[in-house]
């Protein structure tokens, strides 16, 4: 697919968002670019075009495909990118580009030193898979990996986004980035008037929603599991899950595995969802027990629904499950989830009362309106710089 021949609409600064996949641009990353180009910057986008092509266009953005393919691995590979990323920056002359998650972080801060630097964002969305485990390459994989980031993160006329106090530590504690440039901004910006509160299913049994990525390290496994403990216990409830496998990802779960869960008592596999708030629709509860996140946009999403939370204690969990929105409970431990999931199921009023301070929590502090603003904001320093 063809390059647009523009760099965007308007003749203010030129932001460049880097993303790995098109349809993460447009499902976490549209609030903050169009908070830019409200804001006067011109916006063109550089990822792995698969299908949201014309949504990209259609919001006036340049859009830059990149050639890239999950399944190529390698050093060659690697340098394959960081030349290409390199040539994108030259041609185009970003005032600033915008590196979202770790892989164009580590990319991108290599192609940036191969040209005349543009100021630099860098958006730290989670530290991922590849940061857990404790075997000697686990840990060898994480030195390599901080030893990049620091490369990338230490550059002149560049800033850190992280989404939660733990990142913001290890970015800080570690040396990863200068003193002052690293700023937590919550979550990708939930748009609160699509999201809006929903009336409880009035029928039916209690229900906890799962939405995400079927990968092991973010949990579904745990919410099935639950169920099944509950069940034992002479309780009951009802699970939906909404996601699809990732065949690319060491940690996914295989299809057929899902479609067992699936014929189970009172657990759907629902798939690919489109609009997720139907799937808020039927639920009582979310829930997300992720080993690591950054902040979990499903469980955002949730909360601006109305709905109670259940999170992990790991990165991630405590921003969104707090005293007023929702339970943190440890993660790995199935007993501890069905414990939560009993509890929420058996106390409408605990649940009106938790879903109601999720939804302020997400106007107050992680609307798309907040974000894109602090967003804009670091924007403008870094260039000031």
């Amino acid at each position: 697919m063809p390059a647009d021949a523009g760099t965007g609409t308007g003749d203010g600064p030129l932001v460049l968002f880097v993303v790995t996949e098109d349809w993460y641009f447009v499902s976490h990353r549209l609030p903050m670019a169009r908070a830019a180009a409200a804001a006067g910057f011109r916006v063109a986008v550089a990822t792995r075009v698969d299908r949201h092509a014309d949504a990209i266009r259609a919001e006036g953005f340049a859009l830059h495909p990149l050639p890239w393919s999950r399944s190529e691995r390698g050093a060659l590979a690697v340098l394959r990118r960081v030349l290409a990323l390199a040539a994108l920056f030259r041609r185009l002359r970003p005032a600033l580009v915008h590196l979202v998650a770790l892989k164009p972080i580590l990319l991108g801060g290599l192609a940036l030193r191969l040209v005349r630097a543009p100021a630099a964002i860098h958006s730290l969305n989670g530290l991922g898979s590849g940061f857990l485990g404790d075997r000697a390459k686990d840990r060898l994989r994480r030195a390599v990996l901080l030893g990049f980031m620091r490369l990338a993160f230490r550059r002149a006329r560049t800033r850190v986004i992280v989404q939660n106090g733990e990142d913001l530590a290890l970015v800080e504690g570690r040396g990863l980035a200068r003193p002052g440039t690293a700023r937590l901004i919550p979550g990708s910006g939930i748009e609160i008037d699509r999201f809006v509160p929903l009336a409880e299913p009035d029928a039916g049994l209690p229900t906890v929603a799962f939405v995400g990525r079927m990968l092991r390290y973010k949990g579904p496994h745990l919410v099935v599991e639950a169920q099944a403990i509950l069940r034992a216990r002479g309780g009951d409830v009802g699970v939906l899950l909404a996601g699809t496998p990732d065949p690319d990802n060491p940690g996914s779960l295989d299809e057929a595995t899902l479609r067992d869960w699936g014929a189970q008592p009172g657990v759907r596999w629902l798939g690919h969802v489109a609009d997720v708030r139907t799937v808020h629709a039927q639920a009582h509860m979310a829930v997300l027990v992720s080993r690591t996140e950054g902040i979990p946009r499903s469980l955002l999403e949730a909360m601006a629904c109305g709905r109670p939370v259940i999170a992990g204690r790991a990165p991630g969990g405590p921003e969104v499950a707090r005293d007023d929105t929702g339970l943190l409970v440890p993660v790995d431990d199935a007993e501890a989830l069905a414990d939560a999931i009993g509890r929420l199921a058996a106390d409408p009023a605990l649940r009106r009362r938790l879903g109601a301070g999720a939804r302020r929590l997400v106007e107050r502090e992680m609307s798309a309106e907040a974000v894109g603003a602090a967003t804009v904001a670091l924007y403008r320093d870094v260039l000031a710089a």
